[in-house]
């Protein structure tokens, strides 16, 4: 795995998806890094790209309430575990759990195991609530797929904060986990 630049030279074969979020990286000028690979179906494949990339990886979850009519996108550090009852009690939801494909395609644009951050792009309707555990608040490089699981990224933290989460229309809320 080679570790490139910005945006690839090349992106015929990519899909939309992935080069509508080249588009916004560089229409806010956040300089990145990336690194194409096989798909990258699980944490532990996640895990190699991390290391490729000189950055701590997170697990972004989809989750919703019983009703499905509240939806969350949760961003927590790849080596924590996920307990549904924690998330739960800090967002007084009851009965949160992994939200289906269909909502997931509806409104991040995504397809399981490609959930990233950027699919927050596709969420005009401002209908999922961006919930990241606190610890990543203090890390200085953040990386995500963009919204495809063939590549990966890395940017700066404080660029993610101050530009890509407010020009995607979501504020996060930090979570303990």
């Amino acid at each position: 795995m080679k570790v490139e630049t910005g945006r690839p030279e090349d992106i015929s074969g990519r899909l939309p998806q992935e080069i509508n979020c080249y588009a916004l990286l560089d229409s806010l000028q956040i300089a990145y890094t990336r690194v194409d690979h096989a798909a990258a179906e699980t944490i532990e494949a996640c895990l190699a790209r991390s290391a490729v990339l000189g950055v701590r990886i997170c697990k972004n979850l989809f989750l919703c309430n019983r009703q499905e009519t509240a939806f969350y996108l949760l961003v927590m550090p790849a080596d924590k575990q996920f307990r549904t009852s924690r998330v739960s009690a800090q967002l007084g939801v009851s009965r949160l759990h992994f939200a289906g494909a269909a909502h997931m395609a509806e409104y991040l644009g995504l397809r399981p195991g490609s959930v990233s951050i950027l699919g927050l792009m596709n969420d005009r309707g401002n209908r999922v609530r961006l919930l990241m555990d606190r610890e990543l608040l203090s890390q200085e490089y953040f990386a995500c797929h963009p919204c495809v699981n063939t590549s990966s990224l890395k940017l700066r933290s404080a660029e993610l904060f101050e530009k890509l989460i407010p020009a995607m229309g979501h504020a996060p809320a930090c979570v303990e986990l």
